[in-house]
């Protein structure tokens, strides 16, 4: 009969192997993961990099929704207080324009009017977390700035006409601004313009002089309004981002775990079955140990 010479060889080999299986399997069942090293399975290494870049991007736009997501309601919350302002302001126009008051009376009433402008000038500088919401990209800057030595006074931008906007994982644009001089001092709609002209309307105490500010500031009023509108989309869309975001990330992270993780009860299984095989082995080797090998055949 024919021996195989590599007899006891292949016997060593095949003990090794199940040495090192056993070890990978032990190692599986303390870490918990089926995947610790490229080497273990590349395929899924390769995936498990794809899914963490995209969930740490979910991560990262979520974390920037929330800082973004307070500064857009203070915006809206400024702009509301705006339109408060501006419709005061229109009401006192009426009663100035309606040509029953005397000279007094509508001084006044441009005294009261230039309180509501300073107060419009403030909400205009609105600031959160020390940026100034209606500065453009200019955001470290105080927006507006009023001069008061000529009449009508007069309001200087500081700021510029950039939009900002924040793009989603999925690659949605979302405007986060509406910069100043496009809502308070452009000629479409000159907010504090139009407030410094009728303030100087109604001190020179001339009945009627305030009539055509006054629809100006009405135009102004609607302008202020629509820009609210785009802000508060704006929100609308940014809570729908980060609410996709955050989902897909969960969703991406369950995909990771199960791509990653070690089936425990097949993991203790293989385990069994390789130590049980380790100790054929060895018993195996050991029993040729005992007598000569051709005893064996």
């Amino acid at each position: 009969m024919r021996v195989d010479p590599f007899y006891v060889v292949n016997l060593s080999s095949s003990l090794d192997q199940t040495q090192a299986s056993q070890e990978q399997l032990t190692q599986e069942l303390s870490s918990g993961l089926r995947v610790t090293s490229i080497g273990d399975d590349p395929v899924a290494a390769a995936q498990n990099v794809q899914l963490l870049n995209t969930i740490q991007q979910d991560d990262s736009f979520t974390q920037t929704t929330s800082l973004t997501q307070g500064m857009l309601q203070v915006t809206d919350s400024a702009l509301g207080s705006v339109v408060t302002q501006l419709n005061q302001a229109l009401s006192l126009a009426g009663q100035a324009n309606n040509g029953t008051l005397n000279s007094s009376d509508l001084k006044a009433i441009s005294n009261q009017i230039a309180g509501i402008r300073d107060e419009v000038l403030s909400l205009a500088n609105t600031n959160y977390q020390g940026q100034y919401v209606f500065g453009g990209s200019q955001t470290g800057t105080t927006p507006f700035t009023l001069n008061s030595a000529s009449t009508p006074a007069t309001v200087t931008y500081n700021g510029d006409s950039d939009v900002n906007t924040l793009v989603s994982p999925t690659g949605q644009s979302i405007q986060l601004n509406v910069p100043g001089n496009q809502i308070f001092t452009s000629a479409t709609a000159n907010v504090l313009g139009t407030l410094n002209n009728l303030v100087a309307d109604y001190a020179s105490g001339t009945a009627g002089s305030g009539v055509a500010d006054t629809a100006a500031l009405n135009t102004a009023l609607n302008f202020v309004s629509q820009q609210r509108v785009t802000i508060d989309n704006s929100i609308t869309r940014l809570t729908s981002a980060s609410g996709t975001a955050t989902q897909e990330a969960t969703q991406l992270t369950a995909v990771q775990t199960n791509l990653m993780q070690a089936d425990i009860a097949g993991v203790s299984t293989q385990l069994s079955l390789a130590q049980s095989q380790q100790s054929a082995l060895i018993d195996v080797i050991a029993s040729l140990g005992q007598g000569s090998l051709f005893d064996k055949l």
